[in-house]
C-alpha cells in the first residue's frame, strides 16, 4: 500500500485518469479528477513532489483539441496551489522539470496518447516516462484493463511502485464487497449487449441473491422466452449466449429477472405514438426504448429488501427525457436506500451518467471512475495493470 512507502523527499510519478469530457477548453465533468485528490494530498502531505501522467481521448499524434492543458488548471483551481504543465511527456524540458521539483510542488505532463508508445506497451517509453520518479503510484483504475506504457512498461523501472487511494477504493468495492456481500445482495443490470458481459452475468449468478436485468440487455432473454420482441441490438449471437444463461440459471436454481412491461414506440423519435404494453401483447413492430410501471414497481421492491446493490447499465433509452422515467426510479430508489444504510456500488461510464443526471450524486456508497475496467474486474478477471504491480513485488 501506498501507506507502506516512506515518501518524504521522494519525486513521485503518479498514473492517473484524467480522461475527462472537455468542450471549448472547459471541463464538463471533473468527478475523475476530484477522485485523484486524496492521494496527490496524501503525498505532498509526506513531503513529496509529485508529476501526473494521463491520456486523454484517441488522438492520432499530436491535437491541440486533446491536451490536458485544461485539467491543470482546473487542478490548480481544485488544489488552490499552482500546478505546473508541460507541453509534451518526454521532452527534455518536461524530465528536467520533474527531476528539478522541490518539495510539496506538482507537475502534469501533457497527454500520454500522443505518443504511440504509450497504446504499443512500447519499453523504451515506459523507461524514458521513469525517468519523472523514484517512486511510481498507479491511481488510474479506468485504465487498469489495458496493457499500456504508463501502467504495466513503466513498473519493470521502478523498485517501489503500488496503488493510489482511487485504486485502493475501486478493488474494495467491486473486488471485495462483491465476492463476501451483506446479503440480500442484489445486482441491476442494463445496457444494451450481451456480448463482453457473458462472464460478468455468470459471476453475478453465482454471487448474488437477485439478478434484475433491464433495458436492452433483456431482449435476448425475453426472445428465447418465446416473446416477440425485435431490435436492430438483437442478434443470433446474443440470442445464443442468453440461451445458455438461462440454461445456467436453473442450473444453479438461480433467476434471471426481466421486465413485465415496456414503454414502446414506433421508433425512438417518435413521440405521438407512446404507449405501455405488458411482454405478453409486444410486437416485433414496438420499440422497445424503456421498462414500464409494472416492471419499475417490482424492481423497487426487490431492491428495498436488500442490503447490498450492485447497478451497472441504464434501464431504458435514459438520456432521453421521454424513455428515461424507468432508470430514474431505480436510480432514486437506490439513492433512498443508500442513505439508509445500504451499500451501493455504481458502475462507470453511462451508470454514473445516469446517476449524477437523476440523483444527488454524493449519496451512493461508491460510483466507479472505470466503464471498461469495472466490468473487467466485476468479471472476476485479472486487470493488467494490477499483474504488473503484483509481479514487481515477487
Amino acid at each position: 500500500m501506498i501507506e507502506d512507502i516512506n515518501l518524504s523527499d521522494k519525486k513521485v510519478l503518479i498514473r492517473v485518469d484524467y480522461n475527462v469530457p472537455i468542450e471549448n477548453g472547459q471541463i464538463l465533468d471533473d468527478y475523475r479528477i476530484k477522485k485523484s485528490l486524496k492521494t496527490i494530498n496524501y503525498c505532498i502531505d509526506q513531503g513529496a513532489s509529485i508529476t501526473l501522467m494521463s491520456h486523454l481521448g484517441r488522438p492520432n499524434g499530436f491535437d491541440e483539441n486533446f491536451s490536458l492543458l485544461p485539467v491543470a488548471e482546473k487542478l490548480t483551481e481544485l488544489l488552490n496551489k499552482e500546478v505546473l504543465f508541460s507541453d509534451d511527456c518526454i521532452s527534455d524540458k518536461a524530465l528536467l522539470k520533474s527531476t528539478t521539483l522541490e518539495k510539496g510542488q506538482i507537475h502534469l505532463l501533457e497527454n500520454l496518447r500522443f505518443h504511440s508508445g504509450e497504446l504499443e506497451n512500447c519499453l523504451d517509453f515506459s523507461k524514458t516516462l521513469s525517468f519523472h520518479g523514484d517512486v511510481y503510484i498507479n491511481d488510474a483504475f479506468g485504465t487498469a484493463h489495458r496493457e499500456h506504457a504508463s501502467n504495466v512498461g513503466i513498473v519493470n523501472f521502478f523498485d517501489e511502485c503500488d496503488i493510489g487511494f482511487l485504486m485502493k477504493k475501486e478493488l474494495k468495492y467491486l473486488s471485495h464487497e462483491i465476492t463476501d456481500p451483506i446479503r440480500p445482495f442484489t445486482v441491476v443490470m442494463g445496457g444494451a449487449k450481451i456480448k463482453g458481459k457473458i462472464e460478468l452475468i455468470e459471476n453475478f449468478l453465482k454471487q448474488s441473491d437477485n439478478l434484475i436485468v433491464g433495458g436492452a440487455l433483456s431482449f435476448p432473454f425475453l426472445k428465447v422466452k418465446g416473446y416477440d420482441i425485435d431490435s436492430p441490438l438483437l442478434n443470433d449471437q446474443d440470442i445464443d449466449c442468453a440461451k445458455s444463461l438461462l440454461e445456467l440459471s436453473d442450473k444453479l436454481n438461480k433467476s434471471i429477472i426481466l421486465p413485465y412491461d415496456f414503454v414502446v414506440s414506433t421508433s425512438i423519435d417518435d413521440f405521438e405514438n407512446i404507449d405501455m404494453k405488458t411482454i405478453e401483447n409486444i410486437n416485433s413492430k414496438d420499440g422497445c426504448f424503456d421498462i414500464g410501471p409494472e416492471t419499475t414497481m417490482h424492481y423497487s421492491q426487490i431492491l428495498s429488501e436488500s442490503e447490498t446493490i450492485l447497478w451497472n447499465g441504464p434501464l431504458g433509452v435514459s438520456e432521453n427525457p421521454y424513455f428515461g422515467t424507468g432508470t430514474q426510479q431505480i436510480c432514486r430508489i437506490i439513492e433512498e436506500l443508500s442513505n439508509n444504510g445500504v451499500i451501493s456500488i455504481l458502475g462507470g461510464g453511462d451508470t454514473a451518467a445516469a446517476a449524477k443526471k437523476f440523483s444527488q450524486f454524493n449519496t451512493f456508497t461508491h460510483i466507479s471512475t472505470g466503464g471498461g475496467a469495472s466490468l473487467e474486474l466485476l468479471s472476476g478477471k485479472k486487470l493488467p495493470a494490477l499483474l504488473a504491480l503484483e509481479n514487481n513485488e515477487k
